[in-house]
C-alpha cells in the first residue's frame, strides 16, 4: 500500500468520517484540530439518501437515530407569538421520508469520534502552519507542534480551509457569497414550543427559537439579508459584531432574549451563507473534502451528506487504487463531482425562510396553511434531489 501516512486537517464531519475509513482500508490517519476537542455546536443537520448507507456501514446509524432532533413541525408567528401558519414535519417525515434523520452536529460529531476510538491519532488544539510536498510526500510545520513528515494531505477542515487557502489559493477565488449571514446558538431553555421550529420575520430577516425533542437546550437561530461584510472569520468579537449590528437594536417579538443567550454562548457559530465551487479538489499530494471542497451552504440542506459520501469515496477510492493518490483523487473526484452539482442546486428554501418583503412573507404563509405543502414532501423534500442508488462497497483491510 502506497502513501499510508495521511495528515487529516478538521475533526467534523469529512474528517471524522474520512479518518474512520481510511484506517478500515489500512492507511495510518492524523486529524489535527485547531478545537481542544470535537466541537460541539452547530444546527440540525441531514443524514439522508446515501449518507445513510455509509453510517449504516460504519455501524451508527442506531445511535444517530437514537440521537435525533426529533422536531415535529415548523411555525411561523407574528411580533405578539401569534401563530400565523404551522407545517406539521412529523406527519410529511411519516407520510413521505425515506428514513432520513435530523441530528444536532455536535452529536453527530461526537458520534463520529467515538466510532474511530484509539484508531486514530488526533492532535488537539493546533494547525498546520505551512505545507512543503515533493515527489515523496509533504513536510508539514504546525502552530506548536514538531515538524512532521506525511505522505498526503487532506483538508476537510470547513468553508474556511487552511488547507485550501495554502494549497489553492486566497478563499475570495472559491466562495461565492449568498447575500445572507446566519447564527446559531443557545438560548433560554423556557423558550419556544418542545420539538418546534419557531420562526419570526421582517422582510430580509428570521429570528427563531429551535427547539428538539432530544435535548433541554432551546437554541437561537438569526439570518440576515446583507452583501458580502469584511472582517475576520476567526475573530469572536467580530463575528458577534455582526449579530449585534444587525440584531441588537431589535425589542420585537424574542429577539432581546435570543440575542442575549446567544451571545454568551461560546459555542456561537456566526458565517456567510455561501457556497464553495472548485474546478478541481486535488493538487498533487494535497486534496480536500466536505465542505472546504463544495460547501453547498447551509440552505441545501445537504452539508453532511455531502462530507459523509466523500469522505466514505475519497477513503474508498485510494483504497482500491493501492494508494495512488493520482488514481484515487481523480477517481473521487469523477464518482462524487455530480452529486455536488445538484446539491448545489439552490432551491426556493431559504426565500421560504427569509422572505425579502413583506407580500414575500404573505404568500409563503399562504402556502405553509395550504395542504398542498404535505403532498410536496416539505420544505427541503420539495427541492432536494434524491440519491437512492447503492454506493459501491470497497474492499477494506480489517479494522486494527
Amino acid at each position: 500500500m502506497q502513501n499510508e501516512r495521511i495528515l487529516i486537517s478538521g475533526a467534523s464531519i469529512a474528517g471524522q468520517t474520512l479518518a474512520y475509513w481510511l484506517t478500515r482500508h489500512g492507511f495510518r490517519p492524523t486529524v489535527v484540530e485547531r478545537a481542544p476537542r470535537p466541537r460541539a455546536g452547530g444546527q440540525g443537520i441531514d443524514v439522508r439518501d446515501q449518507a445513510i448507507q455509509v453510517a449504516e456501514r460504519m455501524g451508527v446509524m442506531p445511535r444517530i437515530r437514537a440521537a435525533a432532533a426529533d422536531v415535529a413541525a415548523m411555525r411561523f408567528v407574528d411580533a405578539q407569538d401569534r401563530g400565523l401558519a404551522r407545517i406539521d414535519m412529523a406527519g410529511i417525515q411519516d407520510k413521505h421520508g425515506s428514513g432520513e434523520v435530523e441530528i444536532m452536529r455536535g452529536d453527530l460529531v461526537r458520534i463520529l469520534h467515538e466510532s474511530n476510538g484509539d484508531d486514530v491519532e488526533y492532535l488537539f488544539g493546533d494547525s498546520i502552519q505551512s505545507m512543503d510536498q515533493d515527489d515523496n510526500g509533504v513536510t508539514v510545520t504546525f502552530e506548536h507542534r514538531e515538524v512532521r513528515r506525511f505522505d498526503l494531505v487532506i483538508g476537510a477542515d470547513g468553508i474556511h480551509s487552511n488547507v485550501r487557502r495554502r494549497a489553492f489559493g486566497p478563499e475570495s477565488l472559491f466562495l461565492h457569497h449568498m447575500d445572507h449571514y446566519f447564527a446559531f446558538g443557545n438560548a433560554d431553555a423556557s423558550l419556544g414550543q418542545d420539538r418546534s421550529i419557531t420562526m419570526f420575520n421582517t422582510p430580509g430577516t428570521m429570528a427563531g427559537i429551535y427547539r428538539s425533542g432530544n435535548h433541554a437546550q432551546a437554541k437561537a437561530y438569526f439570518v440576515f439579508r446583507s452583501p458580502q461584510l469584511d472582517y475576520d472569520h476567526r475573530d469572536p468579537a467580530a463575528e458577534r459584531g455582526l449579530l449585534t449590528d444587525a440584531f441588537g437594536s431589535r425589542t420585537d417579538w424574542r429577539i432581546p432574549e435570543l440575542l442575549a443567550g446567544a451571545l454568551t454562548d461560546p459555542d456561537l457559530y456566526i458565517d456567510a451563507l455561501s457556497q464553495v465551487r472548485m474546478d478541481s479538489w486535488g493538487n498533487g499530494r494535497l486534496a480536500l473534502v466536505g465542505d472546504a471542497a463544495y460547501c453547498a451552504s447551509p440552505a441545501s440542506g445537504a452539508g453532511a451528506e455531502l462530507s459523509l459520501i466523500g469522505a466514505y469515496r475519497l477513503a474508498g477510492e485510494l483504497a482500491a487504487a493501492g494508494g495512488d493518490h493520482r488514481i484515487g483523487f481523480r477517481r473521487y473526484e469523477e464518482t462524487h463531482r455530480e452529486l455536488v452539482d445538484r446539491k448545489q442546486k439552490i432551491g426556493p428554501n431559504l426565500r421560504l425562510m427569509v422572505p425579502r418583503t413583506r407580500i414575500g412573507m404573505a404568500v409563503r404563509n399562504t402556502i405553509a396553511r395550504l395542504p398542498l405543502l404535505e403532498s410536496l414532501a416539505g420544505l427541503e423534500r420539495i427541492t432536494a434531489p434524491k440519491t437512492t442508488a447503492l454506493l459501491p462497497e470497497y474492499k477494506f483491510s480489517p479494522a486494527r
